[in-house]
């Protein structure tokens, strides 16, 4: 099965910056063993023998547009399914007109199909978490001076000691600041895997064309974060009986309705923001969360999951993240249910790739952006002639439906029903979205993120 590496658009049209994203996704995508590759196998098995599914249909195939199951690029044929599931409507076919309604009926029900259906129960109890400050380091980001503290969070492993989790978090905030700051805090890659892959690539490094996006935080006065997901949960399915997950659970295999990486990786980041609450540098109150990729579906998952998170900026996250799972358009249900990806998701969400289909799914992904109001959500990506895979224009109308829970809870959806031409902000709302020209990367959208995000965020 295809994976973030199936990509149709050549490399070579993509600029600098895009090619290094481009490749840290394909490596953590192959960096595999043999070993983990069979366990995974394995353990996609077990669930599928729980689910009672002999077999699940192939994924598109991003690399070969001839193969029988080529990806569709086609926008004719890219909605099989256009009605959608609509986020105020009861189960019982009554309309939620009021924000109480919302809250107290339709939204329970909403969180409920998720968590069953697509993303996994989070446990009611999990561990608690200690941190340490490792080290706390006076350096400049850009010409501006500032305070780095390199944080882990211990996990009390106690109840099943075979399993040590940790949560590798790094803040830096102004130096000069005048008292506690918004921070914005990024899922990221380990940095020996960023090492590795500069040595393995040392002519695809970007260039140096501009400031970074953690200069531009700075340069507002405000702070940032980087939170290793994997140092506390596997990206791969043979982990699921390590870290945070196979810590729970005792090392045993997951229940179908049991929570997958991204519900963990989420777990992960509220923890980082619960040490943020005791950090006197930090105002908790206002810190968003972003990702690019699979940490673009994360991120999503983790702004719908936690209320606290003031803000999010959703990168290029694609199917299973907050482009409509309804769309066939770049990556589909199918290549989430794959080998390489399954672990993600709940392990119910196999369903829908055989033996029911898309259209089956008791929820889209606009609900899951749903989930998020009244709260500001940034979506953005690379262009279709860039990014295609992520089906730009599938998270554009997940966000255009979306918009009537914005605006029945008092806010403002993204303001437009047409898809803007690439290069242009909808920002005037709650719900913003750009589509760039750079290919599959974050960095393009951040200066219009942080100019969304100033829309609602100050330092003090």
């Amino acid at each position: 099965m295809p994976s973030r590496c199936s990509h149709s658009v050549s490399i070579l049209t993509l600029t600098s910056v895009a090619i290094l994203v481009f490749l840290l996704f394909v490596t953590a995508s192959r960096a595999q063993t043999p070993e983990i590759q069979a366990a995974s196998v394995a353990d996609r098995q077990q669930m599928m023998d729980q689910l009672h599914i002999t077999a699940l249909r192939e994924g598109a195939n991003g690399n070969d547009p001839k193969a029988p199951n080529a990806a569709n690029y086609d926008e004719s044929k890219a909605n099989p399914y256009p009605t959608l599931p609509d986020p105020l409507v009861l189960k019982n076919g009554k309309k939620v007109t009021t924000a109480r309604q919302w809250w107290k009926l339709r939204r329970p029900e909403i969180v409920e199909d998720f968590n069953r259906e697509v993303y996994g129960r989070m446990p009611a109890h999990t561990p608690k978490v200690t941190w340490e400050v490792l080290s706390t380091v006076n350096e400049k980001v850009g010409n501006i001076a500032v305070i780095t503290k390199k944080l882990v969070g211990h996990v009390d492993n106690s109840a099943y000691p075979q399993v040590s989790v940790n949560i590798d978090l790094t803040l830096t905030t102004p130096a000069a600041a005048k008292g506690p700051v918004p921070v914005m805090m990024e899922f990221t890659f380990d940095p020996a895997f960023m090492a590795a892959l500069r040595k393995r690539f040392p002519n695809m490094a970007p260039p140096e064309t501009g400031p970074s996006w953690q200069e531009l935080v700075i340069a507002k006065g405000w702070g940032y974060a980087t939170l290793i997901p994997t140092s506390f949960q596997a990206d791969n399915g043979a982990g699921l009986k390590e870290g945070i997950i196979g810590l729970v659970n005792h090392g045993q295999p997951r229940k179908p309705d049991e929570w997958g990486t991204l519900r963990a990786w989420g777990w992960g980041a509220s923890r980082a923001l619960d040490y943020f609450e005791t950090d006197k540098a930090v105002d908790a109150r206002q810190v968003g969360i972003s990702g690019h990729s699979r940490y673009g579906k994360a991120a999503i998952v983790t702004m719908a999951d936690d209320s606290r998170f003031a803000i999010a900026y959703i990168s290029s996250s694609g199917e299973g993240g907050a482009r409509l799972h309804r769309r066939n358009f770049g990556e589909i249900v199918e290549n989430v249910a794959a080998t390489n990806e399954y672990h993600w998701m709940a392990g119910n969400f196999l369903k829908y790739a055989g033996p029911l289909h898309w259209n089956d799914l008791p929820v889209d992904s606009h609900e899951l952006i749903a989930l998020c109001a009244p709260r500001p959500v940034f979506i953005g990506g690379g262009a279709a002639q860039g990014d295609a895979w992520i089906d730009p224009k599938g998270s554009f109308l997940a966000a255009i439906a979306a918009g009537p829970v914005y605006q029945l809870l008092g806010k403002h959806g993204l303001g437009a029903t047409e898809m803007p031409p690439v290069e242009t902000p909808l920002i005037s709302g709650e719900l913003g979205f750009r589509e760039h020209s750079g290919g599959h990367t974050p960095a393009p959208n951040w200066p219009t993120y942080l100019t969304f995000a100033s829309h609602f965020l100050k330092a003090k």
